[in-house]
């Protein structure tokens, strides 16, 4: 098959492409803003598209043509004071690419939804894919992730020979994108070690959240893809990660602390510009539901390989070890690089990457 993956080059992108490229019998082309170089991954093309320009539009058209399915990771985490560029890009973004996979006929859509799409829970028991994907008004993400979901509505409906699959995964980890996530949640200039000493960890300790493998990820997208399924698909690994999993990982012992008050202290601290973690993510943490994955199970025959608490283990070593694999998006991360940037362009909460 002729596959083509926007967002090739990030977190699950990476995964999937290494997924694929084992097969050995896909066409795989990359849609990023930033190509890798080298053979940093088995891309056999690469098409340089930025999702929030118009003007790349003939471009991602010509990325999709002869293609027998799309499969669309793209989306964008910083700059968080910015949610104008966020939107075009997250929303902006899954509306160009629909746009290209109905001009050129494309047969199949994939698109990473996101557990950020559902409405709040209601208590800790797994829901399926039937539930409401009105999302967390409070959270940024978890608006576009649910605005891009009424978009593949519209399609459905508009154009129903192309099969259009959901995929809702928990939080995505993997060793790989931890420089990534640690210029996503810390200021440039705190030092990854610093995660090996941490003596506290002042959560709400309530705090309960789904979590999955990128490789898992990539099966299960592998898997989708051979079926054609169309549909929604949740995906999680067991057991659920806790606040107090995330303390023992870390070493530190868990303060309970409100998180009203976790969500003030955030708060302040992003708008001063001190950090570029937006007060959002600490409602969608609190509100995000557990999942039910009995869909994927049985349809895809689907199994993670990973339990969730080795998943947390494997990214916050990461983290720690300021992991990467050489792709611009997951590109190493130092503090003197951090600050060139900020120095340069401004904290990366307001810039945009070029």
């Amino acid at each position: 098959m002729r596959i083509v993956i926007t967002g090739a080059s990030g977190n699950v992108g990476s995964a999937l492409v290494r997924r694929l490229a084992r097969d050995g019998r896909h066409e795989l082309v990359g849609v990023v803003r930033r190509p890798p170089a080298g053979d940093v991954l088995p891309v056999a093309e690469w098409a340089a598209v930025d999702l929030t320009d118009e003007a790349d539009v003939p471009a991602l058209r010509a990325a999709c043509e002869g293609a027998d399915a799309v499969v669309h990771l793209a989306w964008g985490f910083q700059p968080s004071h910015r949610e104008d560029h966020l939107r075009e890009l997250g929303v902006g973004g899954t509306a160009r690419v629909i746009d290209a996979v109905v001009t050129q006929g494309v047969p199949h859509l994939v698109h990473m939804s996101s557990v950020g799409a559902y409405s709040p829970r209601r208590d800790d028991d797994p829901v399926d894919e039937t539930w409401p994907t009105d999302g967390v008004p409070t959270s940024m993400y978890s608006r576009h992730k649910a605005a891009a979901e009424r978009l593949l509505d519209e399609l459905e409906v508009d154009d129903p020979d192309v099969a259009v699959t959901r995929v809702r995964p928990g939080i995505v980890g993997q060793r790989g994108a931890g420089s990534a996530l640690l210029r996503y949640g810390l200021p440039a200039l705190v030092p990854a070690g610093l995660l090996r000493h941490v003596p506290v960890l002042p959560i709400n300790s309530g705090l309960v959240i789904p979590m999955v493998h990128a490789d898992d990820v990539a099966d299960a997208l592998a898997r989708i893809l051979d079926a054609r399924a169309p549909g929604a698909f949740n995906l999680a690994a067991e057991p659920p990660v806790t606040a107090q999993d995330v303390a023992d990982v870390l070493h530190a012992r868990l303060v309970h602390v409100p998180s009203g008050a976790v969500r003030a202290a955030v708060s302040a601290s992003w708008h001063a510009r001190l950090q570029p973690l937006d007060p959002g993510w600490i409602d969608l943490g609190y509100a995000v539901p557990l999942l039910d994955t009995t869909r994927a199970r049985s349809e895809l025959g689907w199994t993670p390989s990973v339990d969730a608490t080795p998943v947390l283990a494997e990214t916050l070593a990461g983290m720690q070890d300021t992991a990467s694999t050489g792709t611009p998006v997951l590109r190493p991360r130092s503090v003197a690089g951090g600050l060139l940037r900020t120095l340069r362009r401004g904290p990366v909460s307001r810039r945009r990457e070029p």
